[in-house]
């Protein structure tokens, strides 16, 4: 192996020198019986950071239009509220919130389907804890999604 193989490796990451070396890891969602694309498919971390942003400013401008009086008011105590309880009453009876609707996607439990709400609760708690939303597994679920039996895909 010659230096530009080496730094190549440590630059793609783990996962690119290991299939390099003949791993196979197969595709995202491939072990939870998901197509690799298409509806049905694991949703990328763009689409979801994108649908989280547009679900934060709808919930800013409610927090700004009509109850809090000024903007850090609305941003720090009840845009958080908001987005709180939108969550968990959108994801766990439709199974997506008006964001994740407009980019196409839901969030699913993986034996059922379908989102009981205090899955979606547990869901939501941990993703305003930040860090388990930021620790992935292969299949691209963050950690709230994998304690909370969930998975967020394409529509």
């Amino acid at each position: 192996m010659d230096n530009r193989q080496a730094v190549g490796s440590w630059l793609s990451g783990p996962r690119a020198a290991m299939e390099d070396a003949g791993a196979d890891f197969g595709y995202r969602g491939e072990q939870l019986g998901l197509p690799e694309q298409g509806p049905g498919s694991i949703a990328r971390p763009g689409r979801r950071l994108a649908a989280l942003a547009v679900d934060w400013g709808l919930c800013l401008l409610i927090a700004y239009g009509l109850i809090a009086d000024s903007y850090n008011e609305a941003a720090q105590v009840w845009g958080p509220l908001i987005l709180l309880v939108l969550m968990v009453l959108t994801l766990g009876t439709v199974g997506c919130t008006p964001g994740k609707r407009l980019l196409r996607l839901r969030v699913v439990a993986l034996g059922t389907g379908r989102v009981q709400p205090l899955r979606a609760l547990l869901r939501t708690v941990l993703l305003f804890l930040a860090l388990p939303a930021l620790i992935w597994d292969r299949d691209g679920r963050g950690l709230h999604d994998r304690l909370a039996g969930t998975v967020e895909v394409r529509l």
